[in-house]
């Protein structure tokens, strides 16, 4: 049995853009994150140069899934609250050159949601993000206002801000000056002492 999820077919654009200044020496390029795109059948369903010059490539990655899960509405709901809503996109570079002279970078998911976001930088992925157009944005926010329910936050308040009582109910304090009680030591009798005429 499926579960239909709400599902965008979306293809990732990223770009090759030469490094200028003092990062040039270690590395000559670097790869961008363009836009997110509605697929559409045209474009085939393996990556394609879409042009190149002698400071840029770029290229289209189709057949790509956005989906929606319930589960992590939350996760929509804070992009969605941002000032800058965006897609979120996790790729790795290939380990051999598969449809280019040299390896590229390949898009391995997309998605809406920050604790997607989250979770692949904290898995030390590549995560770059673009903003999201205001179709998508209706789209998701139609699906974060059907899923999404505010819990009310219950703070537990820790135990060591609890106010301090006796056994008896009683507002205690605690001091940390330290008073001997009853006789002292070192020959010094409480009664000899405490005794003034």
């Amino acid at each position: 049995m499926s579960i239909e999820r709400p599902t965008l077919e979306v293809a990732v654009i990223l770009q090759r853009t030469a490094n200028t200044g003092a990062g040039a020496r270690w590395q000559a390029w670097r790869w961008e994150l363009v836009d997110v795109v509605m697929n559409e059948p045209g474009f085939g369903s393996a990556p394609r140069l879409l042009y190149e010059n002698e400071s840029a490539q770029r290229w289209l990655h189709p057949g790509l899934k956005a989906e929606l899960f319930k589960d992590d509405a939350e996760g929509y709901y804070l992009n969605a609250t941002t000032d800058v809503p965006s897609w979120f996109v996790l790729w790795r570079m290939e380990e051999e050159a598969t449809v280019a002279a040299e390896p590229i970078p390949r898009p391995w998911a997309v998605s809406l949601s920050y604790y997607d976001a989250g979770r692949w930088l904290d898995a030390q992925e590549n995560v770059d993000q673009v903003p999201a157009p205001a179709e998508v944005l209706e789209w998701l926010n139609g699906f974060v206002n059907e899923h999404y329910v505010v819990e009310p936050k219950r703070r537990k308040r820790p135990e060591s801000f609890r106010a301090l009582t006796d056994r008896f109910g009683q507002p205690a304090s605690i001091s940390t000056d330290k008073k001997v009680g009853g006789g002292q030591v070192g020959g010094q009798g409480g009664a000899q002492g405490g005794r003034r005429g």
